[in-house]
This record gives structure tokens, sequence and C-alpha cells, in this order.
């Protein structure tokens, strides 16, 4: 899978007339909110621009409900482990401290405002669709935001040489393989499940290892060590330890959050990190990533371009200001 950034399109950004018409707001407020910081935009070459994802989000953030949705969330990133993220969390200083438990964790910490950040790739068994917010839980969250991270492939994860012969699901019920799983509500575990129930194959008789993997490393591990002839994870695990990988299924990876938090700076210098040529590098070298939407707005709840609702508090955000 290549690893690319989409080409920015100039509708991505917005000018500070065109942000003051879509605002409905004078050029002299809009620099006004720039120089007290409280609207989101980024200089070039003297120039302000305003990501219109992000003004999007900046907008519904006054929507009521969203400014007393609660305490301060602790800077957390919970969910599921991924490892060009984790690597980028460490890289670019952002302070956000790991806590990676699998999708199904990561969304009741997010519920329960325990954490800032969640990172999710749950597809749904019976549809097959990923990070649906309903499907997943989190439909009932009004102020919830969910930015796309990458592309990435799943698959078999085997023992160099590939000892066994496996080369699909059907052979994993030979009764002489066997499978290490990931933890139950891990988003791993619902892509195999998910596999498995398209194929018409029974999980329940599979052979496995008596404990599961906690995450694609220790996943990967297990199966590097010949603990486990094979395992389902993404392909950057297989690659990082040296194992065969058969791809099944190309799965978005999310990050979910409550809309106040998309501009905390912890998210903000994730994003910023993000642009720069040692990321993409990064992206590049450990493989199996597609990063063309990295940063897109993949749901920002109750947002309508331009509807009534939205036109009807944006004239409430002008008379705040």
């Amino acid at each position: 899978m290549n690893t690319t950034i989409r080409t920015i399109s100039r509708h991505d950004f917005l000018t500070t007339s065109e942000v003051a018409d879509y605002l409905r707001l004078k050029q002299r407020k809009v620099y006004e909110l720039v120089r007290e910081q409280q609207i989101p935009c980024t200089k070039v070459t003297g120039k302000l621009l305003f990501p219109r994802q992000a003004i999007d989000v900046w907008i519904m953030s006054h929507l009521e409900g969203d400014a007393g949705s609660g305490a301060a969330i602790a800077p957390i990133l919970a969910g599921s482990n991924d490892p060009l993220l984790e690597w980028t969390v460490r890289e670019a200083g952002t302070d956000l401290a790991l806590l990676c438990h699998g999708s199904g964790d990561g969304v009741k910490r997010l519920l329960d405002g325990r954490a800032m950040l969640v990172g999710l790739h749950l597809t749904d068994p019976e549809t097959g669709a990923g990070n649906d917010p309903l499907r997943c839980g989190l439909g009932g969250l009004r102020d919830l935001v969910m930015i796309h991270w990458a592309k990435r492939r799943q698959g078999l994860l085997l023992r160099p040489g590939n000892p066994k012969g496996i080369e699909n699901l059907k052979d994993l019920f030979s009764g002489r393989v066997r499978v290490v799983r990931r933890q139950p509500g891990a988003g791993a575990d619902s892509v195999l499940t998910w596999l498995l129930e398209r194929e018409r194959l029974d999980a329940g008789k599979l052979t496995t290892t008596r404990h599961p993997a906690l995450g694609e490393d220790d996943l990967a591990l297990e199966v590097r060590e010949g603990r486990a002839d094979c395992g389902l994870g993404v392909e950057t695990a297989a690659l990082r330890h040296g194992l065969e990988f058969i791809p099944l299924h190309t799965e978005a990876f999310d990050l979910a959050m409550r809309r106040r938090s998309y501009f905390e700076p912890q998210f903000q210098k994730l994003l910023a990190f993000c642009r720069s040529d040692h990321f993409r590098e990064r992206a590049e070298s450990m493989g199996g990533y597609d990063i063309d939407y990295l940063g897109s707005i993949r749901h920002n709840a109750l947002s309508v371009d331009s509807s009534p609702l939205v036109l009807a508090r944006l004239a409430a955000l002008a008379m705040l200001h």
C-alpha cells in the first residue's frame, strides 16, 4: 500500500474575507478573533488561512451543551493501538499519555470522560461497516467528532517461511494451527469476527493460544517466537517483526473525541507534526499505511453545511463576540 499525502485543494482553506463571509462577520471581527487565538487558522507567507473543516468544528463547538460538557479531560489517548500513531505521540512531544487497551475500552473511557482521544477501528460483524458512531456505542454523544488517521491493511501474520502452509482463513481450522487472538473488544478482534462470519466459519472451532495478545507488537511476538502459528494484525507489525503477511481487509483507523478536545493544544500539536517531512518519512518507512486523508473530519455531530441550525448559531456567536 502506498503511503501518500492528499493534494490540498484551495477549497480546504478559506481566506480572511472568505471566512468572514462564511461566518457572517466583519473582517475586523475575524482579525480580533485571530488576535485573541479564538479561531483556528494558520499563516503561510504572511497570509492568514482558515482550514474549512476546523472552522466547521469550531462553529459547532459553540452549540448549547458543548461549553458545559463537564470538567477538564485528562490528556490521555486510549482505545486501539497503532504503531504510527504511538510513535507520533511520542516524537511530537504532545504530552498525551498512552493507555491503549482496545477500541471497546476506549469507547467507555471517552463516554466516561476519562480520555481525551480514542483510537478506533471497529468493524460491525453484520454489515462490515467501520467506525459507525451508532454501531460503536457513540451515537448518543452530541459533541462527538471523528478524525481520520489512516487506512491500514489487516491480515494474517505468519511465522517466517510459513511452515504450516497457511493460505487463507479456512486453513486456520485444520486442527494443527494455533491462532493468537486479540482481547475481546479490540478492533482487530471485531475484524476477525466479521471476516470469519463472512466466510461462514465458526470462530469457536479455532485452536487458540491460552492468553490473548493485548497489542499489535504482542501479537507479532507470539507468532515470531513460535507460541502461535498466526494471528490477525496490521501489515506494519508484520514488517516490523519480519513475519509473513496475507492481506485480508483494508480498514479505516480514526480518532474520536469530544468537540472541545479538537482545539486542545495536545491534539493540535499532533496534527501540526503530521504535516512535517519527518512524519511523512516515518510513515513511508513503516509501510502499510495510506495517509491520504489524515486529519479530515469523518463525523461532526449535528453538523450540516449551511443548515438553518448552523446559521442561527452563527448569529448567536457573532453577538457573543
